[in-house]
């Protein structure tokens, strides 16, 4: 009968540590209604959509923000004012990378690793 319950218990803890391991690296996409109005520090308090990155830099002060943009001009822009923001926020902007590393019409990406840089 125990082992019968072990059975049935190995898949929900492997679902368990998978859930955990997905939110340790989170991914968030930067919604493009962020660009489209007045922006602050507040506002990106308020976006959902990053809200699990902000949550795990906050929480882990070891982890690096990565901030995923595009080569177009805009990109740029809208990565370093990210970053700015992010610094009005307490985010040490030393934990924050900017990586051009996406297709020129594709939206920012956050995402939170361990480590250097």
């Amino acid at each position: 009968m125990r082992s019968l319950i072990l059975i049935f218990h190995i898949p929900l803890l492997a679902a368990g540590l998978v859930s955990e391991r997905a939110q340790a690296d989170p991914s968030c996409p930067v919604p493009p209604e962020l660009w489209d109005r007045p922006r602050s520090g507040r506002s990106l308090l308020e976006l959902d959509a990053i809200k699990p990155c902000l949550n795990e830099m906050v929480r882990e002060p070891s982890r690096r923000l990565r901030i995923h943009h595009g080569s177009r001009g805009e990109g740029v822009l809208q990565a370093e004012e990210l970053r700015s923001w992010l610094a009005a926020l307490a985010i040490d902007p030393a934990r924050v990378d900017l990586v051009n590393d996406l297709q020129r019409s594709e939206e920012i990406v956050l995402e939170v690793a361990s480590g250097r840089p």
